[in-house]
């Protein structure tokens, strides 16, 4: 089959989607025997009818709706290509950067990993997927992400080749709402005994992790609700539903963003966080800047602090 004529290809377009061959027309300043003989063409290129008369109407056959989704994507890409061209007329491209961001990685810390990987002196579009590992693992594969940013390594026995690059970690921080800080006494961690706890849902890396070390302090807080997205857990918090923790390298924008108080932290629980590539020697620009920085943005939390409870 010889390749498509797109401007063949474009009548049909405009006509599936003004409605038909006199709407089109009038769009395409073109008279409609034209437009007419010109999807003909393509229909007989494609072996097969795109439209049919319903009436006085035009409606598209399934082989035609099948066409109109590809030559909307096809015409997507060109309004695409014009604007960026428009935006850098002397060809200087942005680099795209394509990265996977699990849902168990808070948002403050993703940006944080991130912005160097926006000032590497040219620029930069940034493509961010949130998803689960598994399947983001899966588009790195296929090579539609560049890089995967999460709080677990790649896992042992996975069929799919790549690296893990470790970017640092965090000690964990806990937090209460004023109100509900008020009536907890005692200096930390016993005084997390009885409180209500927001945790992190079962299926976190952190969550046995937490569970243990609570379990070798000697404390058992009241959990009052689970939670797969950290950032609602904190807005539970903010409302002073339970005791709630994150990475204690975000521990001042938690304050201030959540309006609520430290109790404590340490680092004998900490949360990692990775970056997962195809390529064992990274050679994308973006990839290697967020890991030259990642080591001094990712500082772990001051060893275990104690906060009289008042």
């Amino acid at each position: 089959m010889a390749e498509i004529n797109y401007k063949h290809l474009h009548y049909f377009w405009v006509v599936a989607k003004a409605g038909g061959i006199a709407r089109a027309s009038e769009q395409l300043h073109l008279t409609p025997q034209t437009i007419s003989s010109q999807i003909q063409l393509l229909e007989e290129q494609l072996r097969t009818p795109l439209l049919r008369k319903q009436g006085r109407r035009l409606e598209l056959t399934e082989a035609g709706r099948r066409a109109l989704r590809y030559a909307d994507e096809i015409f997507a890409l060109g309004s695409e290509l014009k604007q960026a061209m428009r935006e850098h007329p002397k060809g200087a491209a942005r680099i795209e950067f394509r990265v996977g961001i699990t849902d168990a990685v808070p948002k403050s810390i993703a940006y944080s990993l991130l912005e160097p990987a926006l000032e590497v002196g040219e620029p930069v579009r940034v493509i961010c997927r949130e998803s689960a590992l598994t399947p983001l693992l899966g588009e790195l594969a296929v090579h539609r992400l560049d890089l995967v940013i999460a709080d677990v390594p790649l896992p042992q026995g996975t069929s799919i080749k790549a690296f893990n690059h470790a970017l640092g970690r965090s000690g964990v921080s806990f937090f209460a709402a004023p109100k509900l800080k008020a009536n907890i006494k005692g200096r930390f961690p016993a005084c997390l005994e009885g409180q209500p706890m927001l945790m992190p849902s079962s299926d976190s890396a952190l969550r046995p992790r937490l569970e243990r070390w609570l379990e070798q302090q000697g404390v058992r807080p009241l959990v009052v609700g689970e939670f797969e997205d950290g950032a609602l857990m904190n807005a539970f918090g903010r409302e002073g539903r339970g005791v709630f923790i994150a990475p204690g390298v975000i521990e001042r924008e938690i304050q201030s963003q959540y309006g609520v108080r430290k109790l404590g932290s340490t680092d004998a629980l900490s949360e990692e966080f990775f970056a997962i590539t195809i390529e064992r020697r990274v050679t994308h620009p973006c990839v290697a800047a967020l890991m030259a920085a990642a080591r001094e943005r990712l500082r772990a939390a001051p060893a275990t602090t104690d906060v009289q409870g008042e």
